[in-house]
């Protein structure tokens, strides 16, 4: 193992602080050190310099039972592998595709769930000079480069990401703080484009690309001020959050491009954004070292999580760890088959979800959910947070009832009181809310939702575009009654009487600059004193760099750092067990084998 290999070289006390388990109520996460992937050489790289590694995941369907297919960045290298996850371990002496890039880096990256088959998949990727590439590495082809001119935007690239439900738009964000709606089937044109607005709001504006033919991009939003370092979709597909260097969050409606709410950060620019599964609530991440919890429904920050030392560098909900407390035992109407079909898959999931929306749609006592997300920063930890009713509904006394504890896997054993959330209640089941995330596919941000087809959205997107519709005048966002303040700060209970009526207005004018010195203590940012503030559930160095990566599995966590190692996490009840001299002539090929193939790629 490497990480002992470095202990034992005299890495000194340093070393023996990197934790490969931990545990939680669910029981035992362990680090599986055979499932590592990297550079074929595992060789760390001078980080210096170089741009975070990411990781995108796609299930290729290919009728083996091991469809699960890998990309990372490392540096200028680019890699694709099948991914075995706590099956079998990664044999790193056999890339499908490597490229090495010149002049310029990969910073991000994305696949094409709806598309992808066992003989082609679209893979897309942002580049440090501004491009974007269109690459099938199964078929080792690339297809189209757009903004190769650099004419578009000279910046570099911090996410791109497929439009979901759309095999065609694309949506790349740009360290210039634009972003810009692309279609595969158009070109980008020999000059510069031309543009004409068609809407703007509060430091917001949109506008298409004017041109006699249509060319890309189709759309170009500007965004606050600074660099637009990351977006996500709603699980639905209707709605975009995007988090900027000015420290704001922004909620779009993306097919009217209409501004929905808004939520600043404690202090410094937002670098990381995710939806949980059910599209109620929001998690950011940034300099200020906080997770913050934002309510879609209501548009008010509901809670901040303090675990980080550093900045947080990605945010992600865990759609397969969650707790359910039934207000009444007879409530559970299912099978004992049910009942066992919740604790071992997600086949029986959306049975589960239809008896959720039932529940709280027809009793007043609301379905206890404790949601489950990670986080990790520049200080190397991964934390895991609960977000738990008293947090959600802070006004509602907890119901009484009887617990049906459903976890990952039967034969893993609960974990003890150790670590646990006071906040949290011990039972852990499949994903809350109105919408199950596929199985597949596996992606770096939410599961996209085929929630229309490619045609239904470009036709929309068109639609809108063509119609060149009037911008408006005034936006509005919820606005709070006074918070009356509490002199105890108590962690993981609400502080204060946080109350709202939704015909209170905060009324926005358009092209009015926010000043985020009159911001703090306002609904766009509580003081610290006004809302919850949630203590992890575990708080874990678990790599020697910066870690850049942090997505949940259905069998596994996978976390990846700066010096470009891809770990494996399993969860309880998932682990493998290897042969270990097997698996270090594995990762001892020679390098040679490696790369004989590998595309230079040079723009």
């Amino acid at each position: 193992m490497l990480l002992s290999k470095m202990a034992a070289e005299g890495g000194g006390k340093e070393m023996n602080e990197i934790k490969t388990q931990f545990t939680t109520r669910e029981g035992l996460y362990k680090l599986l050190s055979h499932s590592e992937y990297s550079r074929p050489n595992r060789v760390p790289f001078n980080s210096q310099g170089s741009n975070p590694v990411r990781v995108s995941f796609v299930n290729v369907n290919d009728q083996s039972g091991n469809g699960d297919r890998l990309c990372f960045n490392v540096g200028r290298e680019l890699y694709f592998y099948i991914y075995k996850g706590v099956r079998k371990a990664a044999d790193l002496s056999k890339p499908i595709d490597k490229r090495i890039y010149k002049g310029t880096q990969p910073t991000c990256h994305d696949f094409n769930h709806l598309t992808a088959t066992a003989e082609s998949v679209s893979l897309l990727v942002g580049f440090s000079a501004g491009q974007v590439q269109l690459i099938d590495p199964i078929k080792k082809e690339t297809s189209k480069l757009f903004n190769e001119e650099r004419l578009i935007d000279k910046s570099r690239v911090t996410c791109v990401k497929w439009v979901p439900g759309s095999e065609s738009l694309f949506l790349v964000a740009h360290s210039s703080g634009n972003m810009y709606l692309y279609n595969v089937e158009h070109t980008c044109g020999t000059t510069a484009p031309h543009y004409q607005l068609l809407k703007q709001g509060e430091s917001f504006a949109v506008h298409t690309c004017k041109s006699k033919s249509t060319r890309n991009p189709l759309l170009k939003w500007t965004v606050g001020e600074g660099a637009l370092n990351e977006f996500a979709f709603s699980p639905d597909g209707k709605f975009l959050a995007c988090v900027s260097q000015d420290g704001f969050l922004r909620v779009f409606n993306f097919d009217s491009v209409e501004l929905h709410g808004t939520m600043k950060s404690y202090f410094g620019g937002l670098l990381c954004v995710c939806w949980s599964p059910d599209g109620k609530y929001i998690v950011t991440g940034g300099e200020d070292d906080l997770v913050t919890v934002w309510s879609f429904v209501d548009c008010r920050v509901i809670a901040r999580g303090h675990g980080h030392k550093s900045w947080v560098s990605v945010v992600a909900f865990d759609p397969y760890t969650t707790s359910v407390e039934e207000s009444d035992p007879m409530e559970f109407s299912g099978s004992d088959e049910d009942f066992q079909d919740l604790h071992f898959g997600r086949d029986r999931a959306n049975s589960t979800q239809s008896r959720l929306s039932k529940r709280n749609s027809t009793d007043s006592r609301p379905v206890s959910v404790t949601y489950r997300f990670g986080s990790v920063g520049q200080d190397t930890q991964l934390c895991l947070w609960d977000l738990t009713e008293d947090i959600l509904f802070p006004h509602q006394p907890l119901s009484r009832a009887r617990t049906h504890t459903n976890v990952m896997n039967a034969t893993s054993p609960p974990a003890g009181s150790g670590g646990t959330n006071p906040g949290s209640n011990g039972n852990s089941i499949t994903t809350p809310g109105n919408s199950v995330p596929p199985p597949l596919p596996r992606s770096n941000s939410l599961p996209h939702s085929a929630v229309s087809n490619a045609g239904s959205k470009s036709s929309v997107m068109d639609g809108a575009i063509a119609s060149g519709v009037s911008k408006f005048a005034t936006l509005s966002l919820h606005d709070r009654k006074e918070r009356h303040h509490e002199k105890d700060h108590k962690r993981n209970h609400s502080m204060g009487h946080i109350s709202s009526k939704s015909s209170d207005k905060l009324n926005l004018v358009t092209k009015t600059k926010t000043d985020p010195a009159k911001t703090l203590g306002t609904p766009l940012c509580p003081r610290m004193e006004d809302v919850p503030l949630l203590e992890p559930l575990i708080c874990k160095k678990i790599a020697h760099e910066r870690l850049t990566v942090l997505i949940f599995l259905e069998d596994c966590i996978v976390t990846a750092c700066q010096e470009g190692f891809i770990c494996t996490w399993a969860r309880p009840g998932k682990v493998v067990s290897f042969n270990t001299d097997t698996d270090i002539f594995r990762f001892s090929l020679p390098t040679c084998q490696i790369g004989a193939g590998a595309e230079r790629c040079s723009f």
